[in-house]
């Protein structure tokens, strides 16, 4: 069986809470011949919990034979100093010959962003060990950080980081993207669009029975609207928060309650937002394991799904949250102004435009006010989309193709 190293600072193991992906393309990889190892961070990035214990500098646990490094890094909260310090540690402690010393030898190494250093350490382990490297690009920095007003155009740390993203491409024999479009950005830095492969997010299926908890009767008190995930800003819950508040308003809307469930940086901002503008029908809840995600889902009637209207939707999105709502067999209010849209696709949902609350409470209102039996086919149509596009058996052999041909390429 041939040998991989993923480095992604933000893997999650299962049950955690957040993104699994690499993990279940790792269990699937096996299936196709290749044995997987994740290294990764030793903080969880959204509770900031230390998984190491004190004095210990690495550990490698077993998850379903798939196994996780974790590389000790410093403590932190919220996107400052703290978490740019904990990005460079990693990146210098993956590189430190120890780190890597009772590793089996790989064939292929893989540095996935969100932030780029965790590539370059990739970059430079492939380089040592002398074998193929492959870029995943979950973000594209910098242009996210600049769509987002974090970063500046034309400033000392977005060259220096165009530069180093160049470098990358360069250096990948293949670029995996999650967004579909994001070879529109990656083919004019010089990158030939054949080298660039979409492996989009999936979901674990196993979590979701394929026939869902049936919704509760359309003659019960309340309807309930849902949303779990980050709460950042790319995700624009306040802009959900002021459509709530025009649903409150509407005699249509007053049995409509939204459970926002989950942690991030913005959390304590929409908290105070909610309060300030009295909104009585929104709920904020805890981030739950991804285990408990299923049962969770089952107790919506409906989901929401929203994003900022920014510049770098337009090569696409590729969310997790999203796929788990549609495999949660629940109808979803999409709210994005991205260039693809998997509930139009499914037929799945209703689909406004970014950034428009009162439009926003329109779509709510109505997908509240629409028959059960029609609910449940845009459920049962959303589960089958995920189904066939977003399955990871179906994802890992995307990506079991491209490391054979990498290796065959040498």
């Amino acid at each position: 069986m041939r040998k991989v190293w993923i480095l992604n600072h933000y893997a999650q193991e299962p049950g955690g809470a957040g993104g699994t992906r690499h993990f279940h393309l790792a269990e699937h990889l096996q299936i196709f011949g290749w044995q997987a190892t994740v290294i990764a961070a030793s903080v969880e990035h959204q509770s900031g919990q230390q998984r190491l214990a004190p004095g210990e500098l690495l550990r490698c646990d077993l998850f379903n034979d798939v196994p996780f490094v974790w590389l000790r890094t410093p403590e932190y909260r919220g996107n400052g100093s703290g978490r740019m310090r904990n990005m460079l540690v990693y990146t210098w402690r993956a590189l430190l010959k120890k780190t890597t010393r009772e590793l089996p030898r790989p064939d292929v190494v893989i540095g996935s962003s969100v932030h780029p250093f965790a590539a370059v350490a990739g970059a430079l382990l492939a380089r040592r060990f002398k074998v193929p490297f492959i870029f995943e690009v979950r973000d594209l920095w910098p242009q996210t950080l600049v769509d987002m007003g974090r970063l500046r155009e034309g400033s000392a740390m977005t060259w220096a980081l165009r530069k180093l993203e160049v470098w990358l491409y360069r250096r990948a024999v293949r670029t995996v993207v999650l967004l579909p479009r994001a070879w529109e950005y990656i083919v004019p830095l010089g990158i030939p669009k054949e080298r660039v492969v979409w492996i989009p997010n999936g979901v674990d299926l196993s979590l979701f029975p394929r026939v869902a908890p049936k919704h509760r009767s359309d003659s019960r008190e309340f309807f309930t609207l849902m949303y779990f995930g980050a709460h950042g800003q790319a995700n624009g819950l306040d802009n959900v928060l002021r459509a709530m508040k025009h649903v409150g308003e509407r005699a249509d809307g007053r049995h409509i309650r939204l459970r926002i469930i989950g942690d991030g940086p913005l959390k304590p901002s929409l908290v105070a937002q909610a309060s300030e503008m009295g909104l009585t029908n929104v709920s904020f809840q805890p981030p739950v394991p991804k285990s408990q995600i299923p049962a969770l889902a089952a107790q919506a009637d409906a989901f929401v799904f929203n994003l900022i209207d920014a510049p770098v939707f337009k090569y696409g999105i590729s969310s997790n949250k999203l796929f788990d709502f549609m495999a949660a067999e629940r109808p979803v209010v999409f709210s994005c102004d991205s260039t693809n849209n998997p509930v139009n696709d499914a037929e799945s949902g209703l689909t406004v435009n970014a950034g428009q609350p009162e439009t926003l409470a329109n779509a709510i209102c109505e997908i509240a006010a629409t028959p059960l039996a029609e609910r449940q086919r845009m459920g049962r149509a959303g589960r089958e989309y995920v189904e066939q596009n977003h399955g990871f058996e179906q994802l890992a052999g995307r990506l079991a193709a491209v490391l054979d041909e990498v290796c065959a390429r040498r």
